[in-house]
């Protein structure tokens, strides 16, 4: 054999040996098991790729920047974050303005008024509040109350020829006749009933001039100073005045006693004859939250009314004196104290996180 082919041979042979140890290295990475339940095992014990997440949105391409030049970002306050509520703290537009208060008095006929908190005493709005007027029937309200405390419900009460003669409103009792002490107090409180409110005070005091003084007293008791009582029915009289103060501190205390606050929530109420009184107070069915109140008129105090109002947790006393529009002026002012209660109770829910807040610091 010739040394060229010799060469070509040798050559040959090393490929092939190659080729060969490079098949047998890729056949024994595979492994080869007669055990199925083993070939089950090395497969689970394989890594699984995890899936590759395509993003919805293009992407960026941001240049790097060398550490030295990032600037840190200021994080900025998070809406409720302890010690950054003044910066973030969303602020709610007054309720109650100057300008709203003005345009009030605008609306409202009524010479004198205010509105009272039912629960503290606080006034949220005065207009001559200390003003002295002739009260009409809502001074009835002290005539309901001492007769609420001073007879039982059934007892019998007589009338007068005095009390039978009384000018309207009345229910037109009868001298020959006794009525329950209970359906006098209704007639009174819902029916503003004058001929009823004489028969009541002199059953109490003996005289209706007796009674007054009653009234006066029972009025000062309470704190309402500025209130003088010459009637037990409201008609005009002489040195007889009261404030829209007065009337709403009388009313007030007067809500808090349970039997006279559940008489004036009624709309009507039958007598134990069968008698039908009707409350005059609209409030009951035209303002929303209307708990009780109590009409008045005569030529010289013009309308005149108390009540109270509740919604939510919020209560209030509005009392009025010589208006001309009596049920506008009430819907008026008290759509002015919910307002102004509200924004009194922003106020204070603010002062309160501010205090919690320095009591944190």
């Amino acid at each position: 054999m010739r040394p060229e082919h010799k060469s070509f041979s040798f050559s040959l042979l090393l490929i092939s040996i190659a080729i060969v140890i490079s098949a047998a290295s890729a056949f024994a990475a595979v492994p080869v098991f007669n055990n199925v339940s083993k070939w089950k095992a090395t497969a689970q014990q394989q890594p699984v790729p995890a899936p590759e997440i395509v993003a919805s949105t293009p992407t960026t391409t941001i240049a790097a920047t060398p550490a030295a030049n990032v600037k840190s970002t200021p994080v900025r306050p998070v809406l409720g974050q302890a010690r950054n509520i003044t910066d973030v703290k969303k602020r709610i537009g007054p309720l109650v303005t100057t300008a709203t208060t003005k345009r009030l008095n605008r609306k409202i006929s009524s010479r004198c008024a205010i509105i009272i908190d039912a629960v503290s005493g606080k006034t949220l709005y005065a207009r001559n509040p200390d003003t002295q007027r002739q009260p009409a029937s809502t001074i009835k309200v002290l005539t309901g109350m001492i007769a609420l405390k001073s007879l039982n419900n059934s007892e019998q009460v007589s009338v007068s020829r005095k009390a039978a003669k009384q000018p309207r409103s009345k229910v037109y009792l009868d001298q020959k006749k006794k009525y329950d002490a209970n359906d006098l107090i209704n007639a009174v409180l819902l029916a503003s009933a004058n001929d009823a409110s004489v028969a009541i005070a002199e059953r109490i005091a003996g005289s209706e001039k007796e009674f007054a003084q009653m009234m006066t007293l029972r009025a000062n008791l309470w704190g309402a100073t500025r209130t003088v009582c010459k009637t037990a029915t409201g008609l005009t009289a002489k040195g007889q005045k009261s404030t829209a103060r007065d009337l709403a501190t009388i009313f007030r205390y007067a809500m808090q006693d349970p039997d006279f606050s559940k008489r004036m929530k009624k709309v009507k109420v039958r007598t134990t004859e069968g008698k039908l009184l009707r409350s005059h107070n609209k409030a009951l069915w035209q303002v929303d939250g209307t708990l009780g109140g109590k009409t008045g008129y005569t030529n010289a105090a013009r309308q005149t009314y108390v009540g109270k109002f509740k919604r939510g947790s919020d209560e209030l006393i509005v009392a009025i004196m010589g208006s001309e529009t009596m049920w506008a002026d009430i819907k008026q002012l008290v759509t002015y104290g919910f307002k102004k209660k509200i924004a009194l109770n922003n106020e204070m829910q603010s002062l309160e996180s501010k205090i919690e807040l320095v009591a944190e610091l």
